[in-house]
């Protein structure tokens, strides 16, 4: 696959992503309390977060809501687990013969940890992001609302985890040769999800704010600290 079916491959399935976690092209509209409205998704959300919730000092509106918007019609768990042989339990499997209905892998739940590597000579292996808060409550490691927007927004890769190579960085970065840019998230669909409203994205994360935290390696990007 070359490079720039690779960027067609990952744009459309970060398309669906997006148009099936805000409803259709973006398009995710409030409508009060009534069937369509926020009541119904917020009371949904609660029933199918898949972990337990700390809910103390939180807003349960913006919980439920970012919990239905995470859980029932995105994918994050999917990009933001280790994998498909982890996302579920091995009994709860939904895609395998004889399982019961899913059960997710709570051990992995937006832990992070799934592998994606751009076509092209020397890039590197990226690794999806560890979601979880850490011993701060804040999400994704401890970042902050101010923080989250603007990955959301821009695509800005905080961690600087995969930089373009220079002579001083020869190491886990994106050659010269190819056309990523090393200061953004290459995987992520933050192209789709910064057109979110506010309320969207102060919803999923006050939900991400409130699953259990995952340690991860005990070295790493991958690595949080939870106590």
């Amino acid at each position: 696959m070359n490079t720039a079916s690779f960027k067609g491959y990952v744009r459309a399935a970060a398309a669906l992503t997006a148009c099936a976690l805000f409803g259709g092209g973006l398009s995710y509209v409030y409508a009060g309390d009534g069937e369509d409205g926020d009541a119904a998704r917020v009371v949904r959300g609660f029933e199918i977060a898949p972990v337990p919730l700390n809910l103390r000092g939180k807003n349960r509106q913006l919980v439920g809501l970012g919990s239905y918007l995470v859980n029932a019609v995105g994918s994050c768990n999917m990009c933001h687990s280790a994998g498909p042989t982890t996302e579920f339990t091995p009994t709860g499997n939904p895609y395998y013969r004889g399982n019961l209905p899913k059960v997710v892998n709570q051990a992995t739940y937006l832990g992070g940890g799934r592998a994606f590597t751009p076509p092209g000579a020397g890039n590197p292996s990226i690794l999806s992001r560890n979601l979880t808060p850490d011993k701060s409550g804040r999400p994704a490691g401890g970042m902050s609302f101010a923080m989250f927007r603007e990955v959301m927004r821009t695509g800005v890769d905080f961690d600087h985890a995969h930089p373009n190579c220079s002579a001083t960085v020869t190491t886990n970065c994106y050659p010269a040769t190819q056309p990523y840019d090393g200061d953004l998230l290459q995987v992520m669909p933050w192209p789709e999800l910064q057109s979110l409203t506010d309320h969207d994205l102060r919803a999923i994360y006050e939900y991400l704010s409130t699953v259990p935290c995952i340690t991860g390696p005990a070295t790493g990007l991958l690595h949080n600290d939870c106590s």
